[in-house]
């Protein structure tokens, strides 16, 4: 069993789409319409008026930046858990990133010290919702609405989650996916925007389609008479904007996956629960805690490892047993994004010295996240084969027998 290889997760109608893609020769999303209507599943599955297909997960954050207005100089609060894409999207609007502590069990922002971070300064929120779980949205939304700032989700972990019955992505002006490989829903590398508010749309899409006039929160391709779009005094762009466009060949593999969406996610949550089985009397390994209300779609199994302390097993000695035993590898959480050397050292501060040159990140800012990321254990979930989820969750069990034992 240790060398079952995992089934691929394209098992759908991902290699039909992409060869009617082939075949119409219309591999731009530009020409073509597959970007279209992958939009609009997506857009009908969350309920939502509006979905704009990226070609990444960060630059969808970079264009829900720009499109929520944020300029040289604001401030855009983000958690002090999670990935660096976050503080790059921020800094490539030239804003400032500030970092709000966690909660020392759910992981994902503290509300209390959202309120403190608050300043008039601060343009845009940047909420994460980590390894599958919703973050506390009522506080969070309650204290931007009061400061009137707009709610950017960053969803890129949390596919189909629920908060109190709600989904998330649907409480924000406007939420971040990511189709990168190992997420929920992949074409390999791309992303989308959702959002009930056609501005943000229109901008977003405009942001990401070369800043083009003519683009619209609903359409992603621009419609001229030929005699008008190819006269020599025509004047195409009104925004500054990128190529953060989707190809169709992605957009075909991503609409396949949103097809099966809910299968894929099933089969990510049966898979952690597998291993919270194997951990129910294991006092060193604490699952990430789920709060009554809130539905987890499980990114991954996100864990606190206190061996250290409690049997003297360092995490990297409990992860190559692991290994050793027949588990895959064992994630660590990324690096608090402010101690990474480019934030650090203010490797950016080149892009606008004025704004940048007086920051002082240190040791100490967010203590709890500080705390908590090198404890963190991630286990896969993205098994397709829950025959295959269990035989990882025996090995865990092992694992755990056999330090219990020495």
């Amino acid at each position: 069993m240790s060398s079952k290889k995992n089934p691929t997760k394209y098992r759908g109608k991902e290699l039909e789409y992409v060869e009617a893609v082939l075949n119409s020769e219309n591999w731009s999303s530009v020409a073509g319409s597959w970007n279209q209507v992958m939009e609009q599943y997506l857009a009908d599955k969350f309920g939502v008026k509006h979905a704009v297909a990226f070609n990444s997960g960060t630059s969808t954050l970079h264009a829900a930046l720009e499109a929520c207005g944020v300029k040289e100089g604001d401030e855009v609060i983000s958690p002090a858990l999670t990935v660096i894409m976050d503080t790059t999207a921020t800094i490539h609007a030239n804003a400032i990133p500030v970092y709000v502590d966690i909660d020392p069990r759910t992981f994902t922002m503290d509300p209390n010290d959202l309120q403190k971070k608050i300043t008039d300064k601060t343009k845009a929120i940047i909420v994460v919702s980590l390894y599958g779980l919703p973050c506390d949205m009522d506080p969070i939304m309650k204290i931007a609405n009061d400061n009137n700032i707009p709610v950017i989700e960053d969803n890129a972990q949390c596919f189909m989650s629920r908060y109190k019955g709600k989904l998330t992505g649907t409480f924000g002006d406007v939420a971040s996916y990511s189709f990168e490989n190992t997420k929920h829903i992949s074409c390999g590398e791309g992303g989308a925007i959702i959002t009930n508010n056609s501005e943000i749309a229109t901008m977003a899409r405009k942001v990401g389609g070369h800043g083009f006039k003519n683009l619209q929160a609903s359409e992603g391709r621009v419609r001229l008479r030929q005699e008008t779009f190819q006269n020599p005094n025509y004047k195409r762009h009104d925004v500054l904007g990128w190529n953060y466009r989707l190809s169709e060949l992605s957009a075909a593999v991503a609409l396949a996956q949103l097809e099966k969406s809910d299968e894929l996610i099933n089969m990510r949550i049966e898979t952690a629960q597998k291993f919270i089985k194997v951990m129910e009397t294991c006092e060193y390994l604490v699952p990430q805690y789920t709060p009554e209300g809130y539905e987890n779609s499980y990114y991954t199994l996100a864990v606190i490892y206190n061996g250290d302390e409690m049997i003297n097993v360092s995490w990297e000695n409990f992860r190559k047993k692991y290994v050793e035993l027949g588990g895959d590898g064992i994630y660590g959480a990324w690096a608090v994004p402010y101690l990474e050397p480019v934030i650090a050292e203010k490797q950016f501060a080149y892009r606008n010295p004025k704004i940048y040159n007086e920051l002082n990140y240190k040791v100490g800012l967010c203590p709890v996240a500080e705390t908590i990321q090198p404890k963190i254990m991630q286990f896969k979930t993205n098994y397709r084969d829950l025959k295959l989820a269990s035989y990882k969750a025996e090995v865990l069990r092992k694992t755990i027998e056999y330090f219990d034992l020495g």
